[in-house]
């Protein structure tokens, strides 16, 4: 399978604004797709490559906020960097609260959109990376055993053996054994990298008192 090239997704309802933005980004060899409505590009297949979207602040139907909002809710991890010839405080501080990576007013400085689009390109892969790391973990706990799972969610509390054994009614030696098989499966080889897994896996600790 070819490796997907990052692209700029550039939704603004002004053509004069999206050929501009695409001539500038392409001259710097950056794929580009272009969309005249949040509603279209909403409707564009789920883009599984990494990439950011140059949105326009204010639009007809769907505003540029709508549509951050809207990717917010589906879990889309894809970072925004707003354009608006209508830009104050107000709106940029709203902007940036709900995660976009920056607002920029329009008639925007190439070298900042430029710079800003590598940002969040790199913020993107990034968060892409997380959310891998995420699902693999979550597929490795369906694969231990009710048992397994009781002592991972014990050992990431920093529970000793001896206090895993009391606590579940189990022999020191079935400890070590299933505490084996859960640091091989989850693939970490410290307790710290196993309890960053489960907590961004959403695996709750157990109480062992």
């Amino acid at each position: 399978m070819d490796e997907i090239s990052p692209t700029v997704f550039i939704v603004d309802d002004e053509a004069r604004v999206r050929k501009g933005l695409s001539r500038l980004l392409r001259a710097e060899g950056i794929c580009v797709e272009e969309f005249a409505s949040a509603e279209l590009f909403l409707s564009r297949n789920k883009y599984e490559g990494v990439g950011c979207l140059v949105l326009d602040y204010q639009m007809m139907g769907l505003t540029g906020l709508d549509l951050q909002r809207r990717l917010e809710e589906a879990g889309d991890p894809i970072p925004i960097i707003f354009l608006s010839g209508h830009g104050d405080i107000a709106t940029s501080v709203t902007a940036m609260k709900e995660g976009a990576v920056d607002f920029l007013t329009k008639p925007v400085d190439a070298e900042d959109l430029l710079k800003t689009v590598r940002q969040a390109f790199k913020r993107h892969e990034e968060a892409l990376a997380r959310r891998g790391d995420v699902e693999t973990a979550r597929r490795h706990c369906e694969t231990l055993t009710p048992r397994e799972l009781d002592v991972m969610r014990c050992v990431i509390t920093g529970a000793l053996n001896k206090q895993i054994a009391q606590s579940l009614g189990i022999t020191l030696k079935t400890v070590k054994v299933h505490r084996g098989r859960v640091m091989q499966t989850m693939g970490v080889e410290s307790v710290a990298d196993l309890v960053r897994i489960c907590e961004a896996a959403g695996i709750e600790p157990l109480n062992t008192d």
